[in-house]
């Protein structure tokens, strides 16, 4: 699905300067298609920038970008989304008068039922009839934000979906939803790929193949059981099929919240 060759980003070592800065430091990989990457690694890296690469908000100094076989190293942002390449802002943009059910729709390209709605907004923790007539402007927290901005991604249904730390300002819940709908994207097994610049071990944890990126460039690659033990992760196990478990704590039908 996705190759790059040889990417270089290079910027001005300070303010006036004729010497560069390598943040990109001859980048080469491939993506196929129903894979789940992560890129890691320490801050500073070079991480959010191949991200912004790829999707075209930054221009490569070197090398190329092909897409299902396409070289669309030259192309924006907008024929990159035309193509099928979803993008999620580490800190997403706002939009005062801009009502959430509208900025769901622009993303779908179409209208949608409030079924649709509800169903993209508890993927990732949010109760439909608390925020699709909200305004997406600075009264939403910067958590809110964030999950709003993947509920439009999902929306969208890229080709490829690249999400810079989706996990930045969400609380532990919305996080537990969000894990899982990474993880039921990627068994759906249809041709869709997902790209996560994360530092969470279960994020992390769900990848088919982990990316350190240290200093621009690649520092190692390979699955979770190559590459966990070298972040200081042990790799999770399946808990054993025998293990009992303590019966839940029963609870009276009128304690439970029905608003939403």
């Amino acid at each position: 699905m996705l190759e790059l060759e040889h990417l270089v980003f290079e910027v001005p070592a300070s303010e006036g300067s004729k010497k560069t800065k390598r943040i990109i430091d001859d980048i080469s990989l491939s993506i196929g298609d129903d894979r789940f990457t992560v890129i890691t690694g320490p801050n500073g890296g070079g991480k959010s920038t191949l991200a912004k690469i790829i999707m075209g908000i930054e221009q490569p100094t070197g090398g190329r970008i092909l897409f299902n076989g396409e070289d669309i190293t030259s192309l924006g942002i907008s024929e990159r989304a035309k193509l099928g390449i979803g993008y999620g802002f580490q800190q997403p943009p706002r939009f005062k008068g801009m009502k959430v059910k509208k900025l769901l729709e622009i993303a779908a390209g179409k209208r949608l039922p409030m079924f649709a709605c509800n169903e993209y907004l508890a993927k990732v923790g949010l109760c439909s009839a608390n925020y699709l007539s909200r305004e997406v402007d600075k009264n939403l927290s910067g958590g809110e934000m964030k999950r709003i901005e993947i509920a439009t991604i999902l929306a969208r249904d890229p080709k490829l979906a690249i999400y810079d730390e989706p996990e930045a300002g969400i609380d532990l819940w919305s996080f537990d939803r969000l894990t899982d709908t990474f993880r039921s994207i990627h068994e759906a097994r249809d041709g869709r790929s997902i790209i996560i610049i994360s530092h969470q071990e279960r994020i992390i944890q769900l990848a088919d193949e982990i990316i350190l990126l240290k200093n621009g460039r690649i520092v190692t690659s390979g699955t979770p059981a190559d590459i966990l033990p070298q972040l200081g992760f042990a790799q999770r196990v399946d808990p054993d099929p025998a293990c009992t478990f303590t019966k839940p704590t029963e609870i009276a039908v009128g304690e439970i919240n029905l608003n939403c």
